[in-house]
């Protein structure tokens, strides 16, 4: 199993949903977040004072998928939340080396047959 990290655009969150589910990714965790990368500082006007925003607003999704799945998730994410302007974001997949069931308190090796 592998977890994917995502950090997308906040308009895309619901195409990204849109489309995991397509592929059955039915769970995942979302976090807003704010970050800084490549993405250039923006400056605006707030009653008359000038300021910088050099943090920008983010999505992070996290998924657990089977190793299987990874690459058809990574590129569906890829498809979907692709603009092609500098702030798209990233994707991280890390190894994932055991998964509990709270509820049960078993292993779990069950992601893909999530409904």
């Amino acid at each position: 199993m592998k977890k994917v990290e995502a950090i997308i655009r906040p308009e895309k969150l619901r195409e990204v949903i849109e489309a995991l589910r397509m592929i059955q990714v039915t769970g995942f965790t979302v976090t807003q977040a704010q970050g800084r990368g490549q993405q250039k500082n923006t400056t605006g006007v707030y009653r008359g004072k000038s300021y910088t925003v050099n943090l920008h607003h983010k999505i992070k999704l996290e998924i657990v998928v089977s190793d299987n799945k990874v690459q058809e998730t990574i590129q569906t994410i890829i498809n979907t939340a692709q603009t092609g302007e500098m702030g798209d974001g990233k994707i991280f997949v890390l190894p994932l080396l055991e998964m509990y069931n709270i509820r049960t308190g078993q292993t779990d090796e069950t992601i893909d047959d999530l409904k």
